[in-house]
């Protein structure tokens, strides 16, 4: 147990934050290193062409140089110049031998300073062998014509250290650039760690907020709501949904509290007026007349339908319910149904329009009657008198559509959300002759749902509202 306790406390100290950080200024050293090896690595062989090209071109111009010493005319070198162009040379690594037509010998730099030679080799043998140990190099020596007007006058042989030699220039810029990688490594590692600890910081804040969030609406506080919004599409995804899952149960709990209140309204006014009249006949303040048993009795059979209505929503909302098919025409029932109301449309002097037509649909027919009853039964109810209700039937190739649209009431914007739920209803005061039990269009939607379908609504205030049902005609 204490183990586990440790490795939790370890877990909690790699927040978020540390971690995009860590990953951040990770990822930039890397990359910083890799363009750093890539840009040594490139950079190295371009510079080592570049000294193998210039030394080259130093060869060639040794050479010029050293062929225009020789008079044509007099057939004479001019040794103090061929002299002083040797000398040149060998301070840059090059020793030079001039020979005549005759093979003999002009100038010799290992003549004038042997030991200058043998230290201008050995300085730049070291110095290579130090920088690069594995390098493969050699003192080399090439002979090369010495021409004027294209007419050979002797010959020049160049020493060096070959293939290729750096100076202490080359080697001094050498280690400047890789000292300038370095730096520009540290630099860009600090500008990352600054940077990854505010991203992060800004990305972590929202998501802590979040979290605060998800654990007070855990503890009941359904009344939270996370303001903040920022540049990620993702965690303001995360943040809408937090806010969203807040509504919905904030609303739950509201629905909650209300089918609480109501359904002990609706066994309470019953059973307290069963009660009160029994007590009464018992005590002899009644006579069991027959009137007052009947009132009783209507009492237990509200409450008994009450009752009935629940047990039919609990069965129609289980996965396992099972309908019973038929093939039937929804048109002639509803022309059916319409004419079970005619006593309700003639007392308010209602005129029921059905429009359209259909062929049949593969259906349960009971419970697709319940539907219409109790939409057509609202619609009655809730319109006026003189009122015109209008049903309309149409299809397509796979579904059925029905429109049950009246000019009643209407319902109000901060009701639509709810008018399917148990027990809800607009009119606050219970009037069982407008409200009914409040179970009618939680009903209505179990059974839709059941069989594959959808249900939706339209409505304004004072306008009227229209009911919509599609339904699959072969599901």
């Amino acid at each position: 147990m204490e183990q586990d306790i440790n490795l939790e406390d370890t877990n909690m100290k790699f927040n978020l934050k540390t971690k995009l950080s860590f990953t951040i200024a990770v990822v930039v050293l890397i990359t910083v290193a890799l363009i750093s090896l890539l840009a040594n690595f490139f950079i190295g062989n371009q510079f080592k062409n570049y000294i193998i090209g210039q030394q080259e071109k130093t060869t060639e111009q040794i050479i010029n140089n050293i062929s225009e010493q020789y008079n044509k005319e007099n057939k004479v070198w001019n040794v103090d110049s061929v002299h002083s162009i040797g000398m040149n040379a060998l301070y840059d690594g090059y020793i030079i031998k001039v020979y005549d037509l005759n093979k003999q010998s002009v100038w010799d730099a290992e003549t004038s300073d042997m030991n200058l030679c043998i230290e201008t080799i050995d300085s730049i043998s070291n110095r290579m062998m130090a920088e690069f140990p594995d390098f493969k190099g050699e003192f080399k020596l090439e002979n090369f014509p010495a021409l004027q007007n294209n007419e050979i006058i002797g010959s020049i042989s160049i020493g060096y250290y070959g293939p290729y030699f750096l100076s202490e220039a080359d080697f001094q810029f050498l280690d400047s650039l890789n000292k300038i990688l370095i730096g520009i490594g540290i630099f860009s590692l600090i500008i990352s760690i600054i940077t990854g600890v505010i991203f992060a910081n800004r990305l972590s804040h929202p998501i802590i907020n979040t979290i605060g969030a998800s654990k007070r609406i855990s503890d009941g506080d359904y009344s939270v709501r996370i303001e903040e919004q920022t540049n990620t599409k993702e965690v303001n995804d995360l943040i809408g949904s937090i806010n969203h899952l807040a509504e919905s149960l904030e609303s739950q709990e509201m629905l909650r509290r209300r089918l609480t209140a109501d359904m002990a309204h609706e066994l309470r006014t019953p059973l307290t007026s069963v009660q009160t009249h029994i007590e009464a006949m018992i005590e002899g303040v009644w006579d069991p007349t027959t009137e007052r048993l009947q009132s009783c009795y209507d009492e237990m059979t509200r409450i008994t339908k009450l009752v009935s209505n629940l047990e039919n929503l609990a069965k129609l909302e289980k996965d396992t319910l099972k309908l019973n098919k038929t093939n039937f025409n929804i048109f002639e029932l509803t022309s059916k149904i319409i004419g079970n109301f005619e006593t309700e449309t003639v007392l308010k002097k209602q005129t029921v329009l059905i429009l359209g037509n259909c062929s049949e649909i593969f259906a349960d027919k009971d419970q697709i009657s319940q539907v219409l009853v109790n939409l057509i039964s609202n619609a009655l109810k809730y319109s006026p008198i003189n009122g015109n209700i209008i049903v309309n039937i149409s299809e397509t190739d796979v579904a059925i559509k029905l429109s049950i649209k009246d000019n009643g009431i209407g319902i109000g914007v901060d009701e639509m959300p709810y008018i399917f739920e148990r027990f809800y209803r607009g009119d606050l005061s219970r009037n069982r002759l407008t409200g009914g039990t409040g179970i009618g269009l939680s009903i209505v939607k179990s059974i839709i749902m059941a069989h594959g379908g959808s249900i939706t609504v339209e409505s304004q205030p004072g306008n009227g509202t229209e009911f919509t049902i599609v339904l699959p005609k072969y599901n």
